[in-house]
């Protein structure tokens, strides 16, 4: 016979169209519709994930919370998909992935006693390959989502075997008719998929009310009722989506066999709220250095390890990759709250970061005369070949005259490196810049030592404008700078070119009114570009008041056709 299992939830966007005190608040009320259900009505089971939700319950409505533990031990609340939330399939790094499968996992089976083995992300905008790999080793063995369908990515079936990049596999499903249903329209929705899949032996469907919430009500569950026993070609069950993948894996070895990405949906969305994504992965590496960096310190007895700051740090990070927050498809006033929840996040792991390199830099040997010490931290169990780069301060202003060249040495042996415009803007030969070329060693405090050499004159830029181009040549890199835009235009490493005309350049992209880009698959439609300001404009933009700034080679550029106007922008749409 064939068989139908539904799987009751309540789309719960903690941010959305809403800021997350209101998410909560309707959180608690389908929470508390959900457990009356599961109390009083005969074989009906509610789904549902995040564990974020759950914890805001433990905070704000612990009696809740504790109907919930009962009736996740009865078999009457399933947790389904057992991550912290449902969070952006693309952008969060493997790392993160992995925390938040962590954070949910644990969470899950200290509170419920649970360990969830199907993974559900059913609202992000598209689900990178990578994941197949997390899943497996995570534990899971099938994973469920909606996102993107049919028009927009071609998949062998909606019903196939994952393949990962390292070989990995788990079963994956894609839910056509999507994860709600209208309220009092369940059965409806039932009796559509029945009628426009008769031949289908095996299903899941998702219902329930939501895309702010609200999950079964009492219509819905009387109309599936009467329906599960007025239909005799079709088995209908209450059901999780574990229940459902164990079946179908009695035929995983007949499914198809897809090794890709699940993309694209919504492109729109990751044009948008840079300052979100920008904050984001700025965390994400802060939070790897200070995880190290206070192990070692931690490990060799310096300091007690910070478990509690990075743990908050951590959560600051996971919140923020939600699908609604991180992609950017959220209201303002959640763009503010998710700026504001990744700087707490940032102070705490630069607290840490601080700790740990004051505990690690302790007992580092007094500086010479004449000596600025400069201390880089590598966490990294290898060697780091690159270039450093910081600022520091000496002891008085140089009122002598005369300019101070910073020289940077290593053991006394000299190191290649320049100095650079300090970000003060003081008329104080003071606050010194210098950038260094050095091999840092692994796990470890590295050591340089900076000294002052007096110059007559401020050392001016070795590289000069030759026909309109500045040109940089190393032994295996070439490189040319158009000096009437600032953009790169060549760069060759090894004798092979990487740039194509008119790289960099700033376009102006025809876009819509809809930011998500929920009908198309990419933004290529080229309308405008930006060009130079000229002289004029530009000295006033700048905000310089003596003399024009100079129009740097405009008649060589002219005659060579290269374009000396400036960054205004012509077109007339914006992109995304």
């Amino acid at each position: 016979m064939k068989k139908i299992h539904l799987v009751c939830n309540a789309h719960l966007d903690p941010v959305w169209l809403w800021e997350w005190p209101e998410g909560a608040g309707e959180a608690f009320s389908t929470f508390r519709t959900a457990a009356e259900f599961c109390e009083h009505e005969d074989g009906f089971i509610f789904c549902h994930n995040e564990a974020l939700l759950y914890q805001w319950a433990e905070e704000y409505e612990p009696a809740l919370f504790k109907r919930i533990q009962t009736l996740v031990a009865k078999g009457k609340w399933n947790i389904l998909g057992g991550w912290f939330l449902q969070p952006d399939g693309n952008m969060p790094s493997g790392e993160s992935f992995v925390r938040q499968v962590l954070l949910g996992k644990r969470y899950f089976k200290e509170k419920f006693g649970v360990d969830v083995k199907t993974g559900a992300n059913l609202d992000p905008f598209g689900h990178t390959r990578g994941l197949v790999q997390i899943l497996a080793k995570s534990g899971y063995h099938s994973y469920l989502f909606c996102r993107p369908d049919r028009a927009f990515a071609a998949l062998p079936a909606d019903e196939f075997v994952w393949v990962g990049y390292d070989g990995s596999e788990i079963m994956a499903a894609r839910v056509q008719a999507h994860y709600n249903s209208r309220g009092g329209g369940a059965r409806a929705k039932v009796e559509d998929w029945m009628k426009t899949h008769p031949d289908k032996g095996l299903s899941v469907l998702l219902w329930g009310i939501g895309d702010h919430g609200g999950g079964a009500s009492k219509r819905d569950l009387a109309d599936l009722k009467e329906l599960m026993t007025s239909t005799p070609d079709f088995e209908i069950v209450h059901s999780t989506a574990e229940a459902y993948f164990e079946e179908l894996s009695e035929r995983k070895d007949a499914l198809p066999r897809h090794a890709d990405d699940i993309n694209p949906w919504a492109v729109g969305c990751y044009t948008t709220m840079a300052r979100v994504k920008q904050r984001h992965r700025r965390l994400e590496n802060e939070i790897y250095g200070a995880e190290k960096m206070a192990s070692a310190a931690a490990f060799q007895g310096l300091m007690k390890y910070p478990e509690t700051e990075l743990r908050s740090a951590i959560r600051d990070l996971a919140f923020a990759e939600f699908h609604d927050i991180l992609p950017g498809s959220s209201i303002e006033p959640a763009e503010e709250g998710a700026i504001r929840l990744l700087d707490h996040g940032l102070e705490m792991a630069s607290r840490v970061k601080s700790g740990a390199f004051f505990a690690l830099a302790a007992g580092e040997k007094p500086a010479e005369d004449g000596e600025i010490p400069i201390f880089v931290y590598n966490p990294h169990p290898f060697k780091i070949d690159g270039i450093i780069s910081c600022e520091f301060q000496d002891h008085e202003p140089n009122f002598e005259g005369g300019y101070l060249t910073p020289k940077i040495f290593r053991k006394r042996r000299p190191l290649p490196c320049q100095p650079e415009k300090e970000l003060s803007n003081l008329s104080l030969e003071w606050r010194k810049k210098v950038v260094f070329a050095a091999e840092l060693e692994p796990g470890r405090m590295n050591r340089f030592s900076c000294r002052l050499e007096k110059s007559g004159v401020k050392p001016s830029p070795i590289l000069k404008e030759a026909n309109g181009i500045i040109h940089f040549k190393t032994r295996d890199l070439e490189v040319d700078i158009s000096a009437a835009t600032g953009l790169i235009e060549r760069c060759r490493i090894d004798g092979a070119d990487f740039l194509a005309p008119g790289a960099f350049r700033p376009l102006v992209i025809a876009d819509n009114a809809d930011p998500w880009g929920m009908s198309v698959r990419a933004f290529r439609s080229v309308v405008g570009a930006f060009t130079l300001l000229d002289p004029e404009n530009g000295t006033r933009f700048s905000g310089v008041s003596q003399g024009l700034l100079p129009r740097s080679a405009s008649s060589k550029k002219e005659r060579s056709g290269r374009s000396s106007r400036p960054f205004s922008a012509t077109g007339i749409h914006s992109s995304v």
